[in-house]
């Protein structure tokens, strides 16, 4: 008798701290923590998106270049206090960038090393008709990169926290910053318990 009340009581304990999921629109803006989230990632996207196409570079390259930039995804840095996949708006802005028609991109390094081992696997065992030749890259003409920085100030259960997120373009020949983007973000967060 006293193993099935254990075994009920078990059964009680597990089913009663099982987790509660709703599946909800990925648009939806909702802040659970305070710290940065989706919601946040895709408002810098679309701000770093817009400011970026209307700078005075785009332009002149194209007069200069008679072609759209080719850009490559250099290094963002989280700076931040916080563990935030800064990948989540970078690929924002790349999808974005490459479907508005006015910009190119190459692939990244970590990209470039698995297309470059495909090739070579190519060389060995697909058809000579199919294989894909080595020397066709095409090359960059800008790096875009950036950071991602946050300040918090907290007096007990209250905190502000800011964000900004700097975004740099940076031309490949010369080392000029021709775009230099930047979103800054504030929330005021009040919990019921201290946490920070």
């Amino acid at each position: 008798m006293k193993k099935w009340m254990f075994v009920l009581l078990a059964c009680t304990l597990a089913f009663g701290c099982a987790p509660s999921v709703k599946r909800v629109e990925t648009n939806l803006i909702k802040d659970v923590s305070g710290g940065w989230n989706d919601t946040d990632a895709q408002m810098v996207a679309a701000e770093m998106i817009d400011d970026c196409l209307n700078a005075g570079w785009y332009n002149k390259t194209l007069l200069k270049l008679g072609k759209e930039p080719v850009v490559i995804v250099g290094t963002v840095t989280n700076n931040s206090m916080e563990h935030i996949n800064t990948d989540v708006f970078v690929e924002e802005m790349q999808r974005a960038l490459i479907n508005s028609g006015k910009v190119e991109f190459v692939a990244s390094k970590e990209e470039r090393g698995e297309v470059r081992a495909e090739r070579l696997e190519q060389d060995e065992f697909a058809s000579e008709e199919t294989r894909k030749a080595f020397g066709k890259e095409i090359g960059a003409d800008f790096m875009l990169s950036g950071t991602l920085n946050s300040v918090v100030d907290q007096a007990g259960k209250n905190a502000l926290v800011f964000y900004q997120v700097n975004m740099k373009l940076i031309n490949l020949e010369t080392n000029q910053i021709v775009w230099n983007g930047q979103k800054q973000i504030k929330k005021y967060v009040k919990r019921s318990k201290v946490s920070w």
